[in-house]
């Protein structure tokens, strides 16, 4: 072998040595480097987190972001007046201002937790706890022996969602807009479906009862009521499985409305509380929204005479708007931003909630404590219900919404 060819080798032998040793100098300082940023960004995300998700932090978002949170002392002041002064007119105007917040903070606490159990397990938690407050005050009401008052202030909950929020939607969108709004009529008109099958439940026993053909009085409507509210919890579970379960969701538009919003608004989706606080919360805004309803309920009579004011105007307007003062603020406000399906999400997906959950569970609890609660809402209310909802049902055929729907 000659000499060139003895170098030739050589520096055959050398390159890949060269080459590999350059790799072992590069590679681990590239991954020194790349282990380093990621774990200071690693170190400085946790130091992050735990500032951000400390007790204190969680405290102020929940207590005090927030205008609506300056109503929570009225809380404490009720209880106060009760027990010193025994005014039943001031005790429940300041248990109904200390329960607004409060419904307003359940909601929050459980979108918080939805952020940790997942899409499916988070649309029950809103289902369960969307109407919470309503739920709480019926119950006490019940046990009062008040099943007018809880009639009427479920009636109302469903009127003022329909009537109040869904058209100051249309109306505030039409004015901020100044043009036609389109929404997804699909999604609309499976909640106006129920929502027709929820007053055929709620007119049977109306009607059975005012036409004088139950073989006995007073007991044949209770019955049908305790029947249909059977079937149409049942129905409700199986409209929550369609809409939780399958994969042909009819609120697709309105989440890629809303994720849209938020990519153009550059700000990440992420919970402002851990999941353990998440329920802390969830628990003690249940629990003081039980005892506010309690002075609440104990004091309605007393407070309608003190204040010489009709007990079905409270039933009907007051109790409602504890339970529905964010939410109708929110519908009003997602309708004026352009997200429309949002807005009428909140709205009609409350009635729906109340209309098929929240009603025949009453009549069932009613059923369990032995109270005659039963789905016969008199003829008046029911056909006013009737006709608001054929109204409603009507106005979301086409799928767009304007100033003058609202004024029609």
């Amino acid at each position: 072998m000659t000499p060139i060819e003895k170098a030739d080798l050589e520096s055959e032998e050398e390159i890949p040595l060269r080459m590999s040793s350059a790799r072992r100098e590069v590679i681990p300082f590239d991954l020194e480097t790349t282990s380093l940023s990621s774990n200071s960004s690693m170190a400085h995300s946790r130091i992050f987190k735990r500032i951000q998700m400390s007790p204190l932090r969680s405290i102020y978002f929940v207590l005090l972001k927030g205008k609506i949170n300056m109503l929570l002392p009225f809380g404490p002041v009720a209880i106060a007046v009760h027990h010193f002064s025994q005014n039943h007119g001031w005790v429940f105007i300041l248990s109904l201002l200390g329960i607004t917040p409060l419904a307003e903070r359940l909601g929050y606490a459980t979108e918080q937790l939805a952020f940790f159990t997942g899409s499916t397990v988070g649309g029950l938690l809103n289902a369960t706890f969307g109407n919470a407050t309503e739920l709480i005050i019926s119950i006490y009401a019940l046990k009062s022996g008040m099943t007018r008052v809880v009639q009427q202030s479920l009636l109302g909950s469903i009127l003022s969602n329909m009537l109040l929020v869904l058209g100051f939607s249309f109306f505030a969108g039409g004015i901020a807009h100044n043009r036609v709004q389109k929404f997804h009529k699909a999604a609309a008109l499976v909640n106006a479906g129920l929502l027709l099958m929820a007053v055929m439940g709620i007119t049977f026993p109306a009607v059975l009862h005012f036409t004088h053909t139950e073989i006995q009085f007073g007991k044949s409507e209770l019955a049908l009521s305790r029947f249909s509210s059977c079937v149409m919890l049942v129905a409700y579970g199986s409209y929550l499985f369609f809409l939780l379960k399958t994969r042909c969701n009819l609120y697709t538009l309105v989440d890629k409305g809303s994720y849209n919003h938020e990519e153009d608004s550059g700000e990440e989706d992420a919970p402002e509380l851990t999941f353990w606080e998440a329920i802390f919360w969830l628990a003690m805004a249940t629990l003081w929204i039980s005892v506010l309803s309690g002075y609440l309920v104990h004091t309605i009579q007393g407070a309608s005479e003190s204040l010489n004011m009709p007990l079905a105007f409270i039933s009907v307007v007051l109790l409602p708007i504890v339970g529905n003062a964010a939410e109708h603020a929110s519908a009003i406000m997602f309708a004026t931003e352009d997200k429309l399906d949002i807005a009428i999400g909140v709205a009609i997906g409350s009635c729906t909630q109340i209309s098929m959950f929240l009603i025949p569970f009453c009549v069932v609890v009613g059923w369990i404590m032995r109270q005659p609660m039963d789905l016969n809402f008199q003829l008046f209310e029911t056909a006013t219900l009737f006709i608001t909802v054929l109204v409603v049902t009507f106005m979301l055929q086409d799928g767009k919404a304007n100033y003058f729907k609202d004024d029609a």
